[in-house]
């Protein structure tokens, strides 16, 4: 069974199985955790969403690869530099459950 999920503002397709990253969610490693935001179960589409849950395990929590900010004026000597790196949180999926 396949499902489409919304976490973090985004949008995920998932299965059973899966291993996906989603924007950090507060739950220690190796807890549950229940997404009730199901766009699409199995073919069916909700409007805006079903009576339906995925459920799925914490693996770990970790930051993304730094990125390069930077920020400049033409001819007026203005430059910044700034990093960023996102924190994420990432997820097995361990079933889907259709009401």
């Amino acid at each position: 069974m396949k499902a489409v999920i919304e976490t973090g503002g985004k949008q995920y397709y998932v299965e059973v199985g899966s291993v996906i990253y989603v924007e950090k969610i507060d739950a220690e490693a190796g807890s549950e955790v229940k997404f009730d935001n199901v766009i699409m179960a199995n073919g069916t589409v909700g409007h805006p969403y079903l009576n339906a849950s995925v459920s799925g395990k914490v693996i770990k929590h970790g930051k993304s690869k730094k990125i390069k900010v930077f920020k400049y004026n033409a001819k007026k000597k203005y430059r910044r530099t700034q990093g960023h790196r996102q924190p994420y949180t990432k997820i097995e999926i361990t079933s889907i459950n259709v009401k």
